[in-house]
Parts: structure tokens; C-alpha cells; sequence
């Protein structure tokens, strides 16, 4: 790796599987000493040790973001402890989806998923940055979804609440960005996970068909992008969303016959 984020710190929320795992792993070598953030101790735990291993510098910040203003803002005290008094960059990338269609989507549902996939990052980005500002500067990215602007029909709560973040980059971006803080987003397209079972790896076959990619990407690309993002390689990038999606929302593939 370049080390081109040496020196710098970062709070990634959700890191202790998948896109933020990578995500994480990836700035680490960069030379970021990391914050790996998540509901599970054992996972935050695994996800360190590679990262220590591997000659990084990583540490663990328990968090169940429910949505409450009050479990972010103990989440950015405790990243910039850990991280010696102040967060350079913040990946807002926890979120969840529960398979639901518009019918079976009750009051408890909505609000959770608002609650953590906008209301969570929200309240964390209003915590950390004051701090940001006042250290001259830093950067937030934000993961959206493919599924904002390709409709699918199970994922209306979902959808709308990831619209919600990439519309939250750009407002942030005119917000922040004259005080020294970047805002973009990367929007993620069908990322494999590694507990897929084959049924699951055979409908995100289904809906990779007519793309250039032609299948589901890896966590990596995404934590490619975002490491782009948090690099002065962008340094003149503000309010993007950045797909990463195979193509899926913007190319269309004709198979010849």
C-alpha cells in the first residue's frame, strides 16, 4: 500500500464484517489508525487482530446504533479517546434490511430502519464535526445503495432510507465543506458476503444479469472507493455518490444472439 493516509485517524461504524470490514482492513494499511465499531465484541475483537497483525493500528468501540442521539454521541467520545482526541475521517457505513414489502412493513420496522440507516449517522456526524472543524478539517463518507434509483420491489424502507443518506452527502457537502470537511458517498451495488448461502448467491446472480460486471462485486471494491475518498487524491471532490455497482444502475447489456 502507498500509505497515503499515514498519520490519520478514522471511525468506521459496522466494521466488523463485510464492506465495513474491508473497509476498515483497507484504511488500516493505509496507514489510519482505525476504530472498528459494531454490536459484536468477538467480531470487533477478530477484526483487530488482523489488523494489528498485519502491522496496523486498530481498536474496538462496542456500539448498538439505534438511532438515539444519545448512543452516537457516546460513540464519537469513546472513537476519540481511543484515537488520541480526534477523528479525521467518519464511514458511515452501518445499516440494516430487513426483507419487507410496503404490506408487511409495521411501525417498529420503519422506525428501526430509519433509526439506524439515517438517524444513527446523523446524530454521529453532528457529534464529530465540531471536532473536525476545530482540527482544520476532515472527511465523512457516507455507503447509499444501487437500489435508490433501480427500484426492487422488497425494498421500499430500505431504499428510501439510503436515498435519504446520499441526499443528507450533498446537503452536508454545502453544509461543511466551507469549513474543511469533504462529504461524499459510495454507492455500493450486490456485494457477496462470505455466510451467503446458495440460494441467497443465486438471486444476487439474478440481479447482476445485464450488467457489464456480470456478477456481484467484492467488500474490496468498495473499500477502495472509500479509501479515494478519504485520500487527497479527492481533494476536490465534494457531494459525489460514487457507484460501485458493476454498472447495475447506469449500463445496460445486450447479449447478441
Amino acid at each position: 500500500m502507498t500509505q497515503r493516509l499515514h498519520g490519520k485517524t478514522a471511525l468506521i461504524t459496522g466494521s466488523t464484517s463485510n464492506i465495513g470490514r474491508a473497509t476498515a482492513v483497507a484504511l488500516a494499511a493505509e496507514g489510519v489508525h482505525v476504530v472498528v465499531s459494531g454490536r459484536s465484541a468477538a467480531k470487533g475483537a477478530e477484526v483487530v487482530a488482523g489488523i494489528r497483525a498485519a502491522g496496523g493500528r486498530a481498536d474496538f468501540a462496542r456500539a448498538d446504533l439505534d438511532g438515539s442521539s444519545a448512543a452516537s454521541r457516546a460513540l464519537a467520545a469513546e472513537a476519540t479517546e481511543l484515537l488520541g482526541g480526534r477523528v479525521d475521517v467518519l464511514v458511515n457505513n452501518a445499516g440494516i434490511y430487513p426483507p419487507s414489502s410496503t404490506p408487511s412493513t409495521d411501525d417498529e420496522m420503519f422506525d428501526r430502519v430509519f433509526g439506524v440507516n439515517v438517524k444513527a449517522p446523523f446524530f454521529l456526524t453532528q457529534a464529530l464535526a465540531p471536532g473536525m472543524i476545530a482540527a482544520g478539517g476532515g472527511v465523512v463518507v457516507n455507503l447509499g445503495s444501487w437500489i435508490t434509483r433501480l427500484g426492487v420491489p422488497s425494498g421500499s424502507i430500505y431504499s428510501s432510507s439510503k436515498g435519504a443518506m446520499e441526499t443528507m452527502t450533498r446537503a452536508w457537502a454545502s453544509e461543511y465543506g466551507p469549513r474543511g470537511i469533504r462529504v461524499n458517498a459510495v454507492s455500493p451495488g450486490v456485494i457477496a458476503s462470505a455466510d451467503w448461502d446458495p440460494a441467497t448467491r443465486e438471486a444476487a446472480g439474478v440481479l447482476m444479469r445485464g450488467t457489464p460486471a456480470g456478477g456481484a462485486g467484492r467488500p474490496e471494491s468498495i473499500a477502495a472507493a472509500v479509501v479515494y475518498l478519504a485520500s487527497d487524491d479527492a481533494e476536490f471532490v465534494h457531494g459525489i455518490v460514487l457507484d460501485v455497482d458493476g454498472g447495475r444502475t447506469g449500463v445496460a447489456v445486450v447479449a447478441s444472439a
